[in-house]
């Protein structure tokens, strides 16, 4: 996705976690240590990904296109899914290595499907990048929140449908915003239809992505796919995204941020980048190791209590199957029998 300023910018009190345990998948548990960095990890780090096919949504700017750029260039075949051909088409022309430009609409179901229908192929890496940030209220074709619509529905659509094709792993960003506002989904009314605010929309649609690819990984492991599930969030990286906030002083804030403490989207990209080419264990989520996960090198980071509630997690998972109209396609394997 574009970027995200990973720090209320409302608030003037940082929570940095320092021990978070990050998820429960089967009965594995991680462990993240707020110390734990990996260094000085960077694009020229990427492995020969020749042969591999990664469809990244929301490639023709930010984070998205950076990406792009960095794994075409690695060898990999990238296919730009994006809502706006003609500047897709753009943004292909800029980036060095194999690129093909295909129309996806996140906000639109019947865009989703049609593009998963026409996908034919091995993939070997999703990532679910493209998203809105803080708009005012607004819903999408199919009657979504647009931010809770786009951002999670849109991609758990395309995750589900793309899954049968999915070779390797879902890499899908979040943002350090899933800890504003009140963290929880709200099961009772997910549009915020009785009070709506920009932020909480923002952040409930980030939570969600969380939620998501831990209960992804849970039902990878339990129908026995090797695919994995992964998350990142680019910290705090200075991007076209902020300008499309609704209010004028959150915009003034955000320039404001983005010339004098964000990283620019080449650094904001690298956590998607090492969760899509590093030997991760599912459902690991990956940032920026500097202060406050705003800026510095990709490493393993913690999320919210919230986020780590596998309960909450399934049940998200429940609804958005029911709104999307879309199943998960494996399979879970029945427990072996006892000897």
């Amino acid at each position: 996705m574009s970027s995200y300023p990973d720090v209320d910018p409302v608030s003037i009190v940082v929570t940095v976690p320092i021990v978070v345990i990050d998820s429960i998948v089967g009965d594995v548990y991680i462990e993240v240590m707020a110390e734990k960095s990996t260094g000085t990890w960077n694009a020229t780090h990427l492995p020969d990904l020749t042969g591999r096919t990664v469809v990244v949504t929301g490639a023709n700017s930010g984070i998205g296109l950076t990406a792009t750029d960095a794994l075409a260039r690695a060898g990999a075949h990238v296919v730009l899914a994006v809502r706006d051909v003609e500047r897709g088409r753009a943004a292909a022309a800029r980036v060095r290595g194999s690129t093909v430009v295909r129309r996806l609409d996140l906000a639109d179901l019947s865009s989703v499907r049609g593009f998963a229908a026409a996908w034919q192929d091995p993939l070997h890496t999703l990532v679910n990048n493209a998203g809105v940030m803080m708009l005012p209220r607004q819903r999408t074709v199919d009657g979504f929140e647009m931010q809770f619509g786009t951002n999670h529905l849109g991609h758990f659509a395309l995750t589900n449908l793309l899954l049968p094709h999915i070779t390797d792993r879902v890499v899908t960003v979040s943002s350090g915003a899933h800890r504003w506002s009140d963290e929880r989904i709200h099961f009772d009314d997910l549009n915020l239809t009785s009070v709506y605010d920009p932020r909480r929309a923002y952040a409930q649609s980030k939570l969600a992505n969380l939620l998501f690819t831990l209960e992804l990984q849970r039902r990878l492991t339990a129908s026995g796919s090797p695919v994995r599930a992964l998350a990142a969030h680019p910290g705090y990286a200075a991007t076209n995204l902020q300008s499309h906030a609704g209010s004028p002083v959150m915009r003034g804030f955000m320039r404001i941020g983005n010339r004098f403490v964000a990283q620019d989207d080449r650094a904001g990209a690298l956590p998607t980048l090492y969760a899509a080419t590093q030997d991760l264990p599912g459902a690991s989520y990956v940032g920026p190791d500097g202060f406050a996960e705003m800026r510095g090198g990709p490493t393993l980071v913690g999320r919210s209590r919230a986020a780590s509630d596998p309960l909450t997690a399934r049940r998200l998972w429940r609804v958005s199957e029911e709104l999307t109209h879309v199943r998960f396609p494996l399979g879970e394997r029945e427990p072996a029998a006892p000897k």
